[in-house]
């Protein structure tokens, strides 16, 4: 390798871990009010409704704009690193007002759905900005992406655990500075790198073509599968660790610890999944992980009466339940029309956290009926359906164009 190649190494590497710790900042403010809904419940009374519609908020935000996002290319036409920024710099804002009005569910409901909306100005575009970074190594590129964001909406349980269970305001104030400084981070350091394009024009019809192509739809397809189940599981897998241990003569704090270690293995999972699918194939890796998952979520109910044993297994969980979700954008990226990846990545993120609404609001109304032994098994079906799409897609012959050839 010359000295100009070795230059552009270093840039690359240095560009993508500043993005990567800008989206790890920005993402925190995701599980920012999840991780308090003990103490919302106990402060503003939440039914098991309200206690859904705390996560669910963001999610609805999120998809709403993400479509306006896709509709108007937005990732295509603005220039990442400044879209990056306002959208993290506008979902503190929206995040952090609560703490600071205290105005009660209904309002908070509401600026958490801006926090969502805002959102899906930081997740997607930087995804793009990855694509334009990396080509043979992009399941890496990505995998570290979705490693830091993982990462990120982990930390909203530990701050919660270095604050202390009655402070809740306090982790809604610091995830919101966190996404200040992942702005700031992504305004002065960011930059496209060579395989960006110039700024596509104004195609609202592509939205209707990320859909209408067979190759594309099949990696959706195992996204929306991979979806059903993780962001449910990431919601409320902590509780059920809380659940276990408290029920058993554990302590909240030692289940909250695992629940985010369980969450924050979800980097490691990326990476080394990320590693392997550039080598050996998306759909190969992307169905391993969701074989592991779904096992995973039929056995957790099992191991409730055993905490010690449960928290093996939701290790190994948070490990495999993220694993596959770069895969699915990485294969995106490279099926899709190259001027429209901001677009069709969009797209699938929409989708995704479309689905993730149901599942999340699901899971503690079967916990209500019939108890944390039997609630994740609801999620099983989306592994299943995900496996089945990534073999269809791996028998495709456009399926050469993922990951050099190595499908």
């Amino acid at each position: 390798m010359g000295p100009a190649a070795e230059h552009a190494t270093i840039v690359k590497w240095r560009v993508l871990s500043l993005l990567s710790l800008s989206q790890f900042l920005s993402m925190s403010l995701w599980f920012s009010a999840s991780s308090v809904v003990p103490q919302l419940t106990r402060e503003w009374d939440l039914g098991p409704a309200g206690q859904a519609w705390v996560t669910l908020s963001v999610q609805a935000g999120f998809v709403a704009g993400g479509l306006i996002s896709a509709v108007f290319n937005l990732p295509d036409r603005l220039a990442l690193p400044s879209m990056l920024a306002a959208s993290a710099l506008s979902a503190a804002l929206a995040n952090g007002l609560i703490p600071l009005l205290d105005p009660g569910l209904p309002a908070a409901l509401v600026l958490r759905f801006m926090t969502g909306f805002f959102l899906a100005g930081v997740y997607p575009p930087g995804m793009k900005l990855v694509a334009t970074w990396c080509r043979a190594d992009r399941g890496l590129g990505i995998g570290i992406l979705v490693g830091a964001i993982s990462l990120g909406k982990a930390a909203p349980h530990l701050v919660n655990i270095l604050f202390g269970e009655v402070a809740w305001r306090s982790v809604l104030v610091v995830t919101s500075l966190l996404a200040v400084g992942g702005a700031l981070l992504a305004q002065l350091a960011l930059r496209p790198g060579p395989f960006h394009l110039a700024a596509s024009p104004f195609e609202w019809r592509f939205v209707g073509r990320v859909l209408s192509h067979r190759p594309t739809r099949l990696a959706n397809y195992g996204y929306l599968g991979h979806m059903w189940e993780l962001y449910a599981m990431w919601a409320w897998m902590p509780f059920l660790l809380i659940a276990s241990f408290e029920v058993h003569g554990g302590s909240r704090e030692a289940g909250r610890l695992v629940g985010f270690f369980a969450i924050a293995l979800g980097a490691a999972g990326s990476i080394i999944a990320g590693i392997f699918a550039d080598r050996i194939g998306r759909t190969v890796v992307a169905s391993v992980s969701l074989a592991i998952s779904g096992l995973c979520c039929l056995g957790a109910g099992f191991f409730f009466d055993a905490p010690g044993a449960l928290a093996v297994l939701c290790l190994v969980w948070g490990f495999a339940v993220v694993a596959d979700s770069a895969q699915f954008s990485a294969a995106v990226s490279e099926l899709t029309d190259p001027r429209y990846v901001g677009t069709a990545l969009t797209v699938q993120t929409a989708l995704g956290f479309l689905l993730t609404m149901p599942a999340i609001w699901l899971v503690p109304q079967v916990v209500a009926h019939f108890g944390w032994e039997w609630v994740f098994v609801v999620l099983a079906p989306g592994p299943v359906f995900g496996i089945w799409a990534m073999l269809r897609l791996r028998a495709h012959p456009e399926a050469p164009k993922m990951a050099s050839g190595n499908r």
